[in-house]
């Protein structure tokens, strides 16, 4: 899998082959030949780059035929780099960094980000906490655009594949292939509806949550809950026998409203329930561990401007949505 990013030397979106004449030219083949490589074939080459796939092969014949050499082979359901090929494609990597760092560095502080930036996120982020600082990124840089991608599977690994930038993932990083700028943290609680106790005394205790209906959030506990003392730091686990098992963070804040059972979730979720006092938070002086939030892209040696402005947009602005 490959993990270079790839930069852009202005999207070679015109749907009508250049020539090959001209070194502006040939770079915009050099650039669709990577994003081919890339992608894996020249239909989702040519999604990522807006353009029609035949379009995508006239673009590789010129490249092939200004340098005199084959750098695909291809069948119907296969493609892979000739030896030739994997040498240009080496060779243009190199060339694309280095060429956008050359731009960039003349350009300096006139530097403006425009073009899109496609950005993976987590659903429940995605959609609330994560749209303040979004929108305040877009104002900041009127010529961008984004695609805000939401999807919890924190396992989208092939970002170049996918044509994307960078993700806002929750949880531990353990792709080492990827950058990882930690963010923020979010406190998780143990949180029912008044219902679920019955009338009995409000636990205090991790023992005291055993006994009670649970809900999993199966991304993060399943069938037994860790839970750490806020003051002392001690650690307890708690076996449990959950009622409803989900991946989704509404659907558990859904069912716990409902009174369907105890569930731990992330804080800022909880918030607004807890006021009005539709839930309750449990053994309030233990939570599970709080989750990283962090920002991931791949490794390169030159990073464009769109995601240099994102990264600086969402480390000024993500703790206090968080914490809002």
């Amino acid at each position: 899998m490959k993990k270079t990013l790839i930069t852009s030397l202005g999207d070679p979106r015109a749907d009508a082959p250049p020539s090959a004449s001209g070194t502006g030219d040939r770079l915009e083949l050099i650039q669709t030949f990577v994003r081919i490589v890339e992608a894996g074939n020249l239909s989702a080459a040519a999604a990522q780059l807006g353009m029609t796939q035949p379009t995508i092969s006239r673009r590789l014949q010129a490249l092939e035929k200004s340098l005199g050499v084959r750098l695909l082979q291809r069948s119907t359901h296969s493609m892979r780099l000739t030896v030739d090929g994997e040498r240009c494609y080496e060779g243009a990597k190199t060339l694309l960094s280095n060429w956008a760092s050359f731009e960039s560095g003349l350009k300096g502080a006139r530097e403006e980000p425009e073009g899109i930036l496609r950005v993976v996120a987590p659903h429940a982020f995605g959609q609330e906490r994560l749209v303040g600082p979004l929108t305040a990124y877009l104002q900041r840089y009127p010529r961008m655009k984004v695609e805000w991608l939401l999807h919890d599977d924190s396992a989208i690994q092939d970002f170049i594949a996918a044509g994307i930038d960078c993700a806002i993932q929750v949880g531990e990083i353990t792709d080492s292939s990827l950058v990882a700028i930690q963010l923020a943290e979010v406190p998780r609680i143990v949180v029912a509806a008044p219902s679920v106790l019955a009338g009995g005394p409000m636990p205090r205790e991790p023992e005291d949550l055993a006994g009670l209906p649970w809900l999993a959030l199966r991304t993060y506990y399943r069938h037994e809950i860790t839970l750490r003392h806020v003051t002392t730091g001690e650690r307890r686990v708690v076996p449990i026998e959950p009622r409803l098992s989900t991946d989704s963070l509404y659907a558990l804040r859904s069912a716990a409203l409902m009174g369907l059972g105890a569930g731990i979730g992330s804080a800022w979720v909880m918030t607004e329930a807890l006021a009005d006092g539709r839930l309750v938070q449990l053994a309030p002086d233990w939570q599970a561990a709080p989750l990283p939030v962090s920002l991931v892209y791949p490794y390169a040696c030159f990073y464009p401007a769109r995601l240099r402005g994102f990264i600086d947009v969402m480390r000024a602005a993500l703790p206090q949505a968080i914490a809002g």
